[in-house]
């Protein structure tokens, strides 16, 4: 299952909230070893008190294994603040209909079930969240920033990176920053090789609304 949590909602979502902090704690700090902000186990930056919209995956068993942060392009972005070096010389976008992805992390073992392309299928599921949301409000694209390693996973997975500039090397990583597409027909096709048919995406205010 995803879960969208906006502003509105993290009253409601405090545990959910520092579970996820405590994943991108995991998967960042102690796993890659990326040179980041944390709190105890907690991974914790300025971007995060912006107020943005996140999503989380779970597992079958309800933790939260996955999660995804998302910003809106015309405010401050970890692009333009952090990684303008990625741009290639041209400006950050700043654009109503492209939002900011960052912080993409999953935490699964590696005999989590799999789709298409040898990819989780936990992987596809937020690759799907990121679209509906998208779709949701009105986005033409997300742009990220990511290494290299997952470039290709996006390949493989039919959503490719349309790249800002050539990668370059940040810390140990061979970072890259670029847009994905966001469009039924990209939907379509990550619902089909990722083997999920319907909507994954679960948000509070769709509850109070029916």
């Amino acid at each position: 299952m995803m879960q969208l949590i906006t502003q509105d909602h993290y009253g409601e979502f405090v545990e959910e909230l520092a579970e996820m902090h405590r994943l991108r704690y995991r998967v960042f700090k102690q796993r890659l070893d990326w040179d980041v902000e944390s709190s105890g186990d907690l991974e914790v930056d300025e971007f995060d008190a912006l107020h943005p919209a996140y999503l989380l995956q779970r597992s079958p068993s309800g933790r939260v294994q996955g999660c995804v942060r998302l910003l809106p392009s015309t405010g401050p972005t970890m692009l333009r603040e952090t990684f303008g070096i990625l741009l290639g010389g041209q400006s950050a976008p700043a654009d109503p209909g492209a939002w900011e992805s960052s912080r993409f992390a999953l935490d699964v073992g590696h005999d989590a079930p799999a789709a298409a392309g040898r990819i989780a299928k936990a992987t596809y599921e937020l690759f799907i969240g990121m679209v509906e949301f998208g779709l949701a409000h009105q986005l033409g694209a997300i742009v990220t920033v990511t290494d290299v390693r997952m470039e290709r996973m996006l390949r493989r997975a039919t959503w490719p990176l349309k790249r800002l500039g050539m990668p370059c090397a940040i810390g140990a990583t061979q970072a890259v920053a670029g847009y994905l597409e966001i469009s039924h027909q990209a939907l379509t096709r990550l619902r089909q090789l990722g083997e999920l048919q319907h909507p994954v995406l679960w948000a509070p205010i769709a509850l109070e609304a029916a």
